[in-house]
């Protein structure tokens, strides 16, 4: 009985008792003759009324309601139950310190029945990490549809003003659980939707194509990005041999790679970031008819990305960057939010669209040839409440669909959709991982499957087959009417079984061309960087050509910037390059963005005047922008506002923009031999070095810097007053109105002027 709730217990008590003695008086009227195998006598005919599952016979019971810590079920029963510590069973311990010996000083005994379970759970605390995508970070959220799909899809979570729970994993693909957030890389965009008809899982990247066509490769393009085998270096890194050599060889791979040494890489945060379905989905309405599409994830705060060197210092000074980022903009209610959008293709027998095949999924079909059609807005606004009983232990899985969404024939979704229930498999021990917490139904689940590892539910009945009448026939299957999933009827050519792919998979070159060309200047120049520092990893020279020549397919340009930098010849192309149309949507830059969410370092001098700094945090935090004031120590400033950052601890990668309200001259522990940021100069500084450093990266960075009273005094006499992205006002408000539309722009790119058109 638990003592807390002894009114729980005798009521249930009670209730069985009551119940033993109805059964017992109907046994006397007519007793039964033991060994039915279930607590309906069945019909001779096959049953063909539709009844809910019959439960356990009168001799049965089934387990108390529990949450797996001994609590009633609710909100807060899966939390730990009561104050002391207890075994797993519930036993509480008075001693947890020391191992039960033979004396103070003997031998430790077998019989310590608590070492051995704290010590042997410890053992197997970890579950093997995801083969790719170990490295992520989740929240939970809710979705609201539009309402808008519904001449195109049936499913019941897209229509107007439904609120479905949501829990989105955002994630790196190469690196391990404990590599840094802001490698160079593509990112894992997994949506899992509570729908009141199932799960449905939407499982993208923030790239909209893939590296290879066809997922019998899928092994082979990891395989060729993870770590080399001999020396597991690098980490979380495509810079090296054996990634170049596999895509310089597959040149399918070459659209993906364009997109990954382009900013697109290195998203600023979690929360401007772009996310893709990549593959091309079939959608039935209501009435039947089915269409083509591609799901895309449209943040509200726009996609930006960090600079190189912005990753580079982040990976050492902060490798958890981006999902600190994500937790702390929840907790600080900057929740984010992304509209859910469908480009709607009609469903044609060759199911291309343009020109483009709809079933290579290292194509795009321009946003200005099928405009984006937004359905439903996704809002992300609470943390996990354990890291490992749900980002780590969420599963995903391209199969989980409902009704309205179905998949088509492209050979890297097929291979998927085995995948992703064989990784389960291995990684959460058993077929039964969708019973695990997070992964459970929000609708009701009575699926015929039984036992396995982690079994949670006690299922009632004898008769888990169809069809039956043990169990009165239950369960049915569900017709059309009744909301069953029901997979579209489409044809299937006659042909040939064969290990081959169409024509239209052959155009390795085209799109990619097409995002070159879609870039700005300076986005060009940060393609050159990456495909220089990347291929200037590599050992083996014929890699480097072989990619080169690459490269001259997609633009002369490209390539011969990259040789340069390489020290190598340009080559020529071996194909006609392939005039485009730019498509200004793959661009990042020339729009304007909220700044919710975003943070402001605002550098103060506790020993000058702090007037500015109540009005410059007021209208920062109405424009939902986080200050964080930075000051040469901790605790408090002389008015009474609390120091959260200091010069030791602050750095210009952690901020989107700076703001000067002082010139504050070098801290007490300014010294090289504390704060290597501090400099090795012979001449004692004016301000603390620490501050010159900050604004030089922040300046070289291409961020907003603003300055008032002597913060300008100081940005003037730098020289950087004049330039862009840089502002100086005598007024508090001013300068802070000013700062504000400088960041709506994410950086004054213009600052630096490109070399390339």
């Amino acid at each position: 009985m638990d003592p807390a709730k002894p009114a729980h217990a005798i009521k249930k008590a009670a209730e069985k008792t009551a119940r033993a003695a109805v059964d017992k008086a109907a046994d006397l009227l007519e007793p039964p003759v033991p060994g039915a195998p279930g607590p309906l006598t069945p019909s001779l005919e096959e049953p063909t009324e539709p009844v809910e599952p019959l439960g356990p016979k009168r001799d049965q019971e089934q387990p108390d309601l529990r949450t797996a810590t001994g609590g009633e079920p609710g909100p807060d029963g899966r939390a730990q139950q009561g104050a002391f510590l207890t075994t797993a069973t519930g036993t509480r311990l008075y001693d947890t310190d020391h191992s039960l010996k033979a004396g103070e000083r003997g031998p430790t005994l077998l019989q310590d029945h608590h070492l051995r379970e704290k010590v042997t759970h410890f053992d197997h605390e970890r579950i093997p990490e995801r083969v790719v995508h170990a490295r992520g970070a989740a929240a939970h959220g809710t979705f609201v549809g539009y309402g808008t799909a519904s001449e195109v899809c049936q499913a019941q979570f897209l229509a107007e003003g439904v609120e479905t729970p949501v829990f989105v994993r955002f994630s790196t693909v190469l690196g391990s659980r404990g590599s840094a957030d802001t490698v160079r890389d593509t990112r894992g965009f997994a949506t899992k939707f509570y729908t009141s008809e199932g799960i449905f899982d939407l499982v993208g990247n923030n790239i909209p194509v893939f590296f290879i066509q066809d997922g019998i490769k899928f092994p082979d393009v990891i395989h060729a990005g993870k770590p080399h085998p001999d020396r597991e270096i690098p980490q979380a890194q495509s810079a090296h041999d054996t990634f170049w050599d596999f895509v310089s060889l597959h040149t399918e791979a070459q659209h993906h790679t364009m997109w990954n040494m382009s900013d697109r890489g290195i998203p600023r945060s979690y929360r401007t970031m772009e996310g893709f379905g990549v593959h091309t989905f079939r959608l039935t309405n209501p009435d039947g008819g089915t269409a083509l599409a591609k799901f895309h994830w449209k943040p509200r705060l726009g996609v930006h990305s960090l600079t190189w060197e912005e990753a580079q210092l982040l990976g050492g000074l902060d490798p958890d960057f981006h999902r600190r980022d994500l937790y702390d903009a929840i907790e600080a209610g900057a929740f984010p939010q992304w509209e859910l959008g469908i480009q709607v293709f009609e469903d044609t027998p060759d199911q291309m669209f343009d020109g483009i095949d709809l079933l290579d999924p290292t194509k795009i079909v321009p946003e200005e040839q099928a405009p984006v059609q937004t359905i439903g807005m996704l809002t992300l606004d609470a943390n996990p409440t354990n890291f490992f009983a749900e980002v780590e232990q969420v599963a995903f899985h391209l199969g989980h669909l409902v009704p309205g969404i179905d998949v088509t024939d492209d050979p890297l979704l097929q291979a998927r959709l085995f995948s992703y229930v064989d990784t389960q498999l291995s990684r959460l021990g058993g077929p039964n991982f969708d019973q695990i917490p997070i992964n459970r139904s929000h609708a009701p689940v009575n699926d015929m499957l039984r036992d396995g590892f982690h079994q949670h539910a006690v299922h009632a009945g004898v008769a888990p087959y169809r069809p039956n009448s043990l169990d009165g026939g239950c369960p049915f299957v569900a017709g059309a009417a009744d909301g069953a999933f029901v997979e579209s009827p489409v044809t299937v050519a006659a042909s040939t079984k064969v290990r081959d792919a169409p024509a239209s998979y052959d155009d390795h070159f085209s799109q990619v061309r097409l995002f070159w060309d879609s870039m700005s200047p300076v986005e060009k120049e940060h393609i050159i960087r990456a495909y220089t520092f990347e291929l200037g990893k590599c050992y083996e020279q014929a890699i480097k050509e072989r990619q080169l020549q690459a490269l001259a397919n997609v633009d002369p340009t490209l390539c011969a910037e990259v040789a340069a930098g390489l020290g190598l010849p340009a080559p020529e192309p071996t194909l006609e390059p392939v005039a485009t149309d730019p498509s200004p949507a793959l661009s990042q830059v020339g729009q304007t963005w909220p700044a919710d969410g975003r943070m402001v370092g605002v550098v103060v001098d506790p020993a000058g005047d702090l007037a500015a700094l109540p009005a410059v945090r007021r209208a920062l935090l109405a424009a939902n922008v986080l200050p964080l004031v930075i000051a040469p120590v901790g605790g408090m400033l002389p008015d009474g506002t609390a120091v959260q950052r200091t010069f030791l601890t602050a750095r210009s990668v952690e901020y989107d923009a700076l703001l000067l309200l002082g010139c504050p001259p070098p801290g007490s522990d300014a010294l090289p031999a504390r704060d290597a940021k501090a400099g090795a100069g012979t001449d004692a500084p004016a301000v603390d070095p620490r501050i010159s450093l900050m604004l030089e990266e922040a300046f070289r960075h291409c961020k907003a810097v603003a300055g008032t009273g002597y913060g300008a005094v100081l940005l003037n006499g730098l020289g950087y007053d004049g330039t862009a992205g840089v502002v100086t006002d005598d007024d508090a408000d001013g300068v802070v109105e000013q700062l504000l539309t400088l960041m709506a722009s994410h950086r004054a790119w213009e600052r630096f002027p490109a070399s390339v058109g």
